[in-house]
């Protein structure tokens, strides 16, 4: 049974489960062949294989114990359906909704293989026999049904558990009767099982308790029951004690009170009050042994004929065995001769127990919670930390051969669910963590029990991401002895990233914020912080934030060296590349995934080795890693390979991606929900672990996955999540008559920085409500469900009433308002005012004889006062004749006048009274205990005194607080002078307009109160997307800077134009100028340059790009009206109405045109512009670059080869005018650049080779290149357009056509292949022998479950070996040997060959010979000598697809 658990939940997943569901008498059941093992969970679980059907949280579950029938199983839920299922092929059977409430109890038959009992709480009994789709109800007993049992010996007989302790047995028969009532236990009963063996041979040590209780039959004995053989049945319940039931004689025969054990190997705070849960089991074969739960998750063993009162063993014999929570269920199946017993547990343990040892044969652990965070320890390699909402840190030791779920749970001092880890990069064994509540802390895990270190600092929200990197200031003042190598920092939901010392987490943290600003000199309002990430080495940290960008700062001062503004949305995600590859320039690689689905990748190389004094902006990525449809949750990149990155994303998926190359590989969609951590192992290349929100970390193979990219598409996974968690918030509004908390819940929530942690959060909530404050709930509603019946029942009639629609409609209708409104209206008129004396008058108002005694009491009691002796004993009998007495006796009676007011529920009379007493402060605080305040009693506190007014006054504004009057509160505390404490009242519960009025009005212009404000309504609007209202707080607080940034976060064309221009006034210039341009590249999309050029012409320092826009604008028009059917777009251009001169060069034409429109008439312009244009870098062009963007870089080379030609420094002009032809051809659009070199140079490179300076070698080099890639475009349009008449090349063609075939050209780039093929086959070698050393490793680390693993494995790997044998070479110095011989040969080629690119020579030479008789005889002879000198078959197909494809 310990294999037959099951480890798979699909082709190689190992998993780590969903915890069963608690509380409930039958959540878990063994299948008689002991092949599986089932429980419940929201859905169901086999092992870790899932049957998914059920909407509502899972009641019970139940095999068919029948022979032939042990794959079947049955299952209920809350929402009233019983399905059956095939465990084998995983599908439901059937289904049946008989009952109309919840089912609380489950049992399938033993003896009738087709019958299921069901119980619900309401106590209805459904017997359903599915074979023939037969039902019966029975209702034996109005209360809640707990537990149910068939009797394994009678087919009938079922025993029933109520919740308020009753126990009935019925006969479900025709006969259809209550055979015994069985009362004994004082509350719920949580298990009920039959004696396995028939008959009720009396035992010697079993005591009657007939003579300790009546002698008379527990229960009523509703028919002749005095069989031959008869049987026990046992009860577990929470009065904690087990009893023994005769059903021959209808009563109890032992009681079994659960002993004080101490618990051992257990770890719960002795702060949680557990509800105390007994269940039992009486196993096959065992006639005197009972197995029940104890107080703390011990397991007992009974031995009903043991002497004396201590009758139970411990199972369990060493530290550690035990359940350290209560337990729920016992299942026992017989598998190969053993006897095992399967037990789970609120500590979310599964154990197997072996009933001939009692010892425990294996423990396998479960999640109750989201999976948030998942790290491996980089010292103790394999060793996996787990992050679980169930508050509880799992650590997993995936390398252990002798039990692959080695599993230790950490759980001291964290009570909150755990969102983030990170394990320190050096010290064995220090894990760090972080929590929903904002703790942070550090484990030991190596010492057992021992409670974390708690960070003093606590965040105010979720902590999102944990990171060790170097110290920054503060910390590195002092000496290095005294300060520890690595520090730890946190980042959390409000923005804010602390700086902890894990030598002194006692001490205060630091918020780096402070050092980023004194050391940048920032003045403007930070971004909130998401993410911390630091790289490896420790040089430099990044900070992704909730705007989308993300900034870089250098170590250890935290200088900001750039800002990535490539995300617009919050980052979820930042992870840099390892450093241990063969290529050092990837360790500058950062991944970063956010809100949208888009994953990009940045290279930093440049920006770190050429740091300039100001930071810069990137705005183009390195790789863009497209195909998720929501939002990126965690990234992490592949430890053995280089370039590799894998992500979890909200589709439910895990995405394998190859960066370079921006290609999917693989793709895992094994999980219910949606991915919320992900790592990749660092022991095994092809292995990935996974978290989801389903409760279960996944372990898969990249090899064995059959998707290669995301599912596309909307997917449902959110919207089918919350419709499951529908059915459970309807039950808590049930529940929970407050309705007022939960608003105020999603309200705090929308405003933290992350909505999806939250979300997630109150998800979770929702099922750890319904678990674990289950009991409170139930207490709750025993005092207030009847109120809040009856408060319906009286509010229903009165709802159309105050409908507004109604009352219009039944106001004009004379006929009826005499008929309904007189009877209120004339009662009121007639009716006198309500009597503030009643009980005096009263008394006033009896018979005569009783005023006569009266008379006579007063009178004597007067004598008696005249007298100075006491007031007569009778007198106290006649409290109203205080009217007539002393102040005292009226005291006494105004007293009890006002205490028969309250109890009326006449509070307003009741202070009158008091007021007229004088006792008006005892009225005060008796009405503010009670929350009765009015506005009169605030008015007539002053005759109290000063101080008694100022108290009612504050205890009448947390009242109105109390009723969510926050302003009238507010104006409340004006008048008690309590400014400040009414704005923050204001402030807190968000009427921020309200706040700042009453902030202006009232206090100081330079007073910090009135920023605040501005600032919290600002952050609050911009939450919300009010970006323009949020601007204008932000200018309110006289942060114009904050201002402009919230106005351009939407990002469409107007909000950027307005932040521009407000940026522009407000001083902001080189801010303004960013915008400008990112607004001008909008509207170029929109194909605008009207629009365009008017925002950049506000700025000075953008004029090169005004000519960069200028010049892509006449090339467009260009292109369209070479290609007018082409180039069409559903988006009409606006173009510019300049005169343009036809006849000019296209140079000369865009030359005049800056000229006479742009007024460039200087050279000093033109320089200046071209100096601009220099220090833009565009990323180079692959074919995954859009066309548009392409387009415009191609207009920046352009504009610089123009500036050149103006400026007569022809070398320039050739390099820029090469730049824009290859960067069309990097982008495989061939066809642009045709139309580009024949717009550009259109009578070819003659003219240009004449103007260039021979001596140059460089600019002579960079032509010669140039016209090898115009002949390229000549021979492009000769292969596509061959000409009719068929003569074939002209003269200048064959010239053109004879630059291609270059002999130096050929052997170079021959040389590059050679040297880009052995390159290829070494690192094929090197993986082949890396897992060649894998699969050794785990062939010698196996065990006997691996063995057909392991020959599959050999099998596998031998197959490559065997096809490269013949392929490549045998040893590796050959091909070292074979490398350094290219590398040589590459040397030898003079540099000016190397440094500008050239087209495929051996590619021409094919296309050549292709062309036959129109190519002539000679240029095919000299084609053909270099193709037998330089190529071969491989070579021949690769060059031939870009010509044939």
């Amino acid at each position: 049974m310990e294999t037959g658990t099951g480890t798979a939940v699909g082709m190689g997943v190992r998993a780590l489960p969903a915890s069963p569901n608690w509380y409930s008498s039958r959540c878990s059941d063994a299948s008689s062949d002991g092949r599986l093992f089932g429980r419940a969970r929201g859905r169901r679980d086999l092992g870790v294989r899932e049957l998914i059907g059920h909407t509502d949280r899972i009641s019970g579950f139940a095999f068919c114990h029948c022979p032939g029938q042990s794959s079947l199983c049955a299952s209920s839920s809350d929402d009233g359906s019983v399905k059956i299922w095939d465990s084998g092929t995983l599908s439901p059977v059937l289904e049946y909704s008989l009952h109309q409430n919840p089912i609380s109890a489950l049992h399938w038959s033993p003896l009738v293989k087709d019958l299921i009992v069901s119980g619900d709480e309401k106590g209805v009994i459904v017997c359903y026999w599915h074979n023939r789709s037969d039902s019966q109800q029975f209702f034996p007993e109005p209360r809640t049904v707990f537990c149910l049992t068939c009797s394994p010996h009678h087919e009938n007989l079922v025993a029933i558990g109520y919740k308020d302790g009753m126990v009935v047995i019925i006969d479900i028969s025709r006969k259809r009767e209550v055979v015994h009532r069985l009362r004994g236990h004082e509350d719920e009963i949580h298990c009920l099982a039959w004696c396995p063996v028939p008959g009720e041979e009396r035992l010697p040590a079993w005591q009657d308790e007939l003579q300790e209780e009546c002698k008379v039959p527990n229960g009523e004995l509703t028919q002749d029951t005095a069989s031959k053989k008869g049987c026990y049945l046992a009860s577990g319940s929470k009065d904690q004690t087990i009893r023994i039931w005769s059903c021959t004689r209808g009563r109890s025969v032992m009681t079994l009170k659960l002993p004080p054990t101490k618990r051992r190997g257990g770890a719960v705070d002795p702060a949680v009050k557990e509800r105390i849960w007994l269940t039992v089991h009486w196993p096959a074969g065992h006639p005197t042994e009972i197995v029940s739960s104890g107080f703390g998750g011990e397991l007992l063993l009974w031995n009903l004929t043991q002497p004396g009162k201590r009758k139970w063993t411990l199972l369990g014999s060493s530290e550690g065995q035990n359940h350290s929570r209560i337990v729920f269920n016992l299942s026992f199946v017989k598998h190969q001769d053993r006897e095992l017993l399967f037990s789970i547990s609120m500590d979310r343990d599964v154990k197997c127990w072996d009933l001939s040892t009692l010892d425990c044969s294996w423990t396998m652990p479960s999640l109750g919670g989201f999976v948030y965070s998942l790290a491996f320890s980089p010292v103790d390699t394999g060793c996996l930390a787990i992050g679980v909402g169930d508050s509880m840190i799992r650590v997993w030791n995936t390398l252990s051969v002798n039990n692959i779920y080695d599993v230790k749970t950490f759980w001291q001092s964290i009570k909150s669910k755990v969102t983030a880890l990170s394990w320190h990069p050096t010290k064995e064994g220090s894990l760090a963590f972080g929590t929903d509540d904002g703790k942070v802390g550090i484990f030991d895990t190596f010492a057992k029990n021992k409670p974390p270190q708690i960070s003093s600092t606590y965040h105010k929200k979720t902590v999102y991401t944990l990171a060790w990197g170097p110290p920054t200031p503060p910390l590195i003042s002092g000496e290095e002895s005294e300060q520890p190598s690595v520090t730890l920092y946190s980042c959390a939901g409000e923005g804010i990233v602390f700086q902890h010392n894990p030598w002194k987490l006692n001490g205060e943290a630091n918020d780096i914020n402070k050092v980023i600003r004194d050391t940048n000199s920032i003045k403007h309002k930070l971004p909130a912080r998401t993410e911390v990430s630091w790289k490896p080495d420790g040089k430099l940290l990044a900070l992704g934030n909730e705007d989308g960008s993300i900034e870089i700062f250098q170590a250890p001062n935290l200088k900001l060296l750039c800002t990535i503004q490539q995300h617009h949305k919050l980052i979820n995600a930042i992870r840099w590349h390892h450093e241990h590859g063969t290529q050092p320039e990837l360790s500058y690689l950062i991944a970063s995934g956010s809100i949208n689905a888009t994953i990009y990748v940045h290279n930093l190389k440049n920006v770190v080795e050429n740091s300039s004094e100001n930071p810069l902006t990137i705005t183009d990525p390195f790789r863009t890693l497209a195909g998720h449809t929501a939002k990126i949750t965690s990234l992490s990149w592949s430890p053995h390979h280089e370039g590799r990155l894998v992500s979890a994303c909200y589709d439910g998926t895990a995405q394998v991606w190859d960066v370079m190359k921006e290609e999917p590989l693989c793709n895992y969609r094994g999980h219910q929900g949606r991915l919320l951590s992900v790592q990749w192992s660092p022991v095994d290349s092809d292995c990935v672990y996974t978290g989801a929100d389903d409760f279960s970390v996944h372990k898969w193979h990249i090899s064995k996955q059959e998707h290669t990219r995301p599912p596309q598409g909307k997917k449902s996974i959110e919207l089918e999540k919350k419709r499951s968690i529908q059915p459970k918030v309807k039950a808590k509004k049930k529940k929970k008559p407050a309705g007022k908390s939960p608003g105020k819940q999603d309200a705090n929530d929308t405003m933290n920085g992350d909505d999806s942690m939250k979300e997630m959060l109150l998800e979770e909530n929702g099922v750890s409500d319904h678990e674990g404050e289950k009991e409170a709930q139930e207490a709750e509603l025993a005092d207030k469900v009847s109120v809040t019946g009856n408060n319906r029942i009286i509010l229903v009639p009165s709802f159309p009433d105050c409908s507004p629609s109604v009352t219009q409609k039944a106001a004009p209708v004379k006929k009826e308002s005499p008929k309904e409104r007189p009877t209120p209206d004339a009662s009121l008129k007639k009716r006198k005012p309500r009597s503030i004396l009643p009980f005096s008058t009263l008394m006033d108002h009896r018979s005569k004889e009783e005023m006569h005694q009266d008379c006579l009491r007063l009178a004597a009691c007067l004598k008696t006062k005249d007298n100075n002796e006491d007031v007569s004993p009778d007198l106290k009998d006649c409290i109203h004749l205080g009217l007539f007495t002393d102040r005292d006796s009226l005291h006494k009676m105004i007293d009890m006048e006002g205490k028969h007011h309250l109890e009326n529920g006449h509070a307003e009379l009741f202070q009158q009274l008091m007021l007229w007493k004088g006792d008006m402060k005892g009225v005060l605080q008796a009405a503010a205990e009670r929350g009765e305040l009015t506005d009169q009693l605030v008015a007539m506190s002053p005759m109290v005194g000063y101080q008694a007014w100022v108290w009612t006054v504050e205890a009448f504004a947390k009242q109105l607080c109390f009723q969510e009057q926050y302003v009238k509160a507010a104006s409340h505390l004006l008048s008690i002078h309590k400014v400040y404490e009414a704005i923050e009242l204001l402030k807190v519960n968000n009427f921020y307009r309200e706040a700042i009025v009453m902030a202006k009005a009232r206090l100081r212009p330079e007073d910090p109160v009135l920023k605040d404000l501005y600032t919290s309504w600002a952050a609050l609007l911009e939450k919300d997307g009010h970006y323009a209202m949020a601007a204008k707080c932000y200018l309110g607080a006289s942060s114009p800077y904050d201002a402009v940034k919230v106005l351009s976060k939407k990002g469409d064309v107007t909000s950027l134009k307005t932040a521009a221009e407000l940026a522009l006034i407000s001083g902001e210039e080189e801010l303004s100028a960013t915008l400008s341009l990112r607004c001008a590249q909008d509207l170029l999309l929109s194909r605008n340059w009207v629009g365009a050029q008017e925002v950049l012409q506000q700025h000075k320092t953008l004029f090169g790009q005004r000519l960069v826009f200028c010049l892509n604008e006449l090339l467009c028009r260009c292109l369209s009206e070479r290609n007018p059917c082409e180039r069409k777009s559903p988006v009409p251009p606006c173009y510019h109405s300049w005169e343009l001169n036809r006849e000019a060069s296209f140079f000369d034409m865009v030359t005049e045109v800056w000229q006479n429109v742009l007024g460039m008439d200087t050279t000093e312009q033109a320089t200046s512009a071209q100096e601009q244009l220099r220090r833009i870098e565009h990323p180079p062009s692959t074919s995954n670059t859009h066309p548009k963007q392409v387009l415009f870089h191609i207009s920046h080379d352009l504009a610089l080869a123009a500036l050149s030609c103006h400026l007569g420094t022809w070398d320039e002009a050739v390099k820029s005018i090469l730049g824009a032809v290859t960067r069309s051809f990097d982008a495989g659009n061939f066809t642009l650049m045709q139309e580009l070199c024949s717009i550009v140079l259109p009578e070819g490179c003659d003219d240009l080779r004449d103007k260039l300076d021979s001596t140059n070698s460089q600019s002579m080099d960079a032509c010669r290149s140039l016209e090898g890639f115009m002949a390229y475009r000549l021979l492009y349009d000769l292969w596509w357009n061959p000409p009719k008449d068929c003569l074939g090349l002209d003269s200048r063609t064959d010239c053109g056509c004879q630059v291609l075939l270059s002999e130096e050209m050929a052997a170079l780039q021959n040389t590059q292949r050679d040297i880009a093929e052995v390159q290829e086959t070494l690192a094929e070698m090197i993986r082949q022998h890396q897992q060649q050393r894998n699969n050794l490793q785990e062939n010698t680390d196996g065990n006997t479950q691996g063995s057909n693993l392991e020959q599959s494995s050999e099998t596998e790997s031998d197959k490559p070996c065997s096809d490269n044998e013949a392929k490549q070479p045998v040893t590796l110095p050959e091909l070292t040997k074979q490398l350094l011989k290219a590398k040589q040969k590459l040397a030898e080629f003079p540099d000016n060959l190397k440094v500008f690119p050239f087209p495929d020579v051996l590619e021409c030479c094919l296309v050549l010979l292709h062309l036959g008789s129109q190519c002539p005889p000679e240029l095919q002879e000299e084609a053909l000598a270099l193709l037998r000198k330089h190529g071969d078959a491989a070579v021949h197909k690769k060059a031939g697809r870009s010509f044939l494809t």
